[in-house]
């Protein structure tokens, strides 16, 4: 009796899933049957974001929408994987989805690349740095205001999106990121230098001095002792006080005086974290 109970169990449940296999099938044989009969009747294109090195009119020449080789078309024949590596292929574009609805519409989403600072190396080449540190072109739809580098640069451009090559341009890259994530450097430093020693230099907004940044290594160091320095010193003797102010090695700042400037540097007090010496240079702050 138990093995008969069991036995008409099984069999319920194949039948169950026989009808329900069946109706899946039935289902789904007529939604393909449907869209197979659906046309494209418009394409819409989503570009987020207030950068447009790529616009819609881009996008349309691209994937076809102006000359209309899409609407009307039937979705079917429309390779939406072609089409997706097309947009791919822009330099501007970091990625690009493209999908259909049951009413006909095509959908075009893009991520547009998003520039960190921009590079004018030694002869004369200018390109973008993206937020990833790739190499990308201008554009002529579209000029970011990012952060400017320039000067001894040998890092070169062929045109196309590629990866960073040289230690220094890395370095320009770290300073960059470092800088437009905060407000007071995003404010204040205003481009970026390569001197012919190949060291950076930090070109500020406000003041005429050279900031003597060196290299990326102990980058947060160097910025908190300048920091420091804006807090302490500037106040006492000016923005004109010094015309070089170097903080490439990580445990002091040194300022060379613009023997030009108004104000006495003798106004900064001595303790324990300031020093003056009497010459020229400098140790203001000294960890």
């Amino acid at each position: 009796m138990f093995k008969d109970k069991r036995l008409w169990r099984t069999v319920l449940f194949s039948c169950i899933w026989v009808v329900f296999l069946a109706g899946m099938g039935l289902v789904m044989s007529f939604v393909s049957a449907k869209k197979a009969a659906i046309v494209c009747t418009k394409v819409q294109v989503i570009i987020p974001g207030n950068q447009y090195f790529i616009d819609k009119g881009g996008v349309s020449s691209i994937i076809g929408i102006e000359s209309n080789s899409l609407v009307g078309r039937k979705l079917q024949n429309i390779n939406i994987q072609a089409l997706e590596s097309k947009l791919r292929a822009n330099p501007f574009v970091e990625a690009a989805k493209v999908y259909t609805d049951m009413d006909g519409v095509i959908t075009v989403e893009i991520s547009q690349r998003r520039p960190l600072m921009r590079i004018i190396n030694n002869v004369n080449q200018d390109y973008y740095i993206d937020e990833h540190g790739l190499k990308v072109p201008l554009s002529d739809n579209f000029t970011a205001k990012v952060l400017v580098a320039n000067g001894v640069i040998d890092e070169p451009f062929f045109g196309k999106v590629d990866t960073l090559k040289y230690q220094l341009t890395k370095d320009l890259f770290k300073t960059a990121q470092y800088i437009s994530k905060d407000s007071l450097w995003s404010a204040q430093i205003g481009e970026l230098y390569v001197n012919s020693q190949r060291e950076i230099e930090l070109v500020p907004r406000v003041g005429n001095q050279r900031i003597l940044l060196g290299t990326a290594d102990s980058l947060e160091t160097k910025l908190a002792n300048l920091r420091a320095f804006y807090k302490q010193a500037i106040p006492l003797v000016g923005w004109d006080a010094y015309r070089v102010i170097n903080i490439k090695y990580p445990n002091q700042v040194i300022g060379i005086r613009n023997e030009n400037a108004k104000k006495d540097t003798s106004a900064i007090k001595k303790d324990s974290t300031k020093t003056v010496a009497t010459a020229t240079v400098d140790t203001i702050l000294k960890n």
